[in-house]
């Protein structure tokens, strides 16, 4: 288990639902990846490099939603600059993207 943290320590941590809306090949990325633009209702569009190429192909990914951190700094990841952070659980080295069970508004926020 990680460190404890405060529940204002939580709040700091801006988690929203959005729709992915492109999907690309990251042949750039050290580890295989690919390129998302992901819509965030009102929020606007942002992207994102995500290493989900193991379970998921761009089809699959297409129109799909997920949970992302959205204020985080970006981060430059090779030639491309990364602006939320895709969440997901690790199993085996895997990714499973979480994503909310019912469709709901692009921009919803997770508490």
């Amino acid at each position: 288990m990680s460190n404890t943290i405060t529940f204002e320590d939580f709040t700091k941590v801006d988690l929203r639902v959005g729709t992915i809306i492109e999907v690309k090949d990251f042949p750039e990325a050290r580890k295989p990846a690919y390129q998302l633009t992901i819509d965030f209702g009102d929020l606007g569009i942002k992207k994102s490099s995500a290493q989900i190429t193991e379970l998921y192909g761009k089809e699959d990914l297409l129109k799909r939603q997920i949970v992302a951190i959205i204020n985080f700094p970006r981060k430059q990841i090779a030639n491309f600059m990364s602006e939320c952070l895709v969440l997901g659980a690790v199993e085996d080295s895997k990714v499973i993207l979480l994503n909310p069970e019912l469709k709901v508004k692009n921009g919803s926020s997770v508490n």
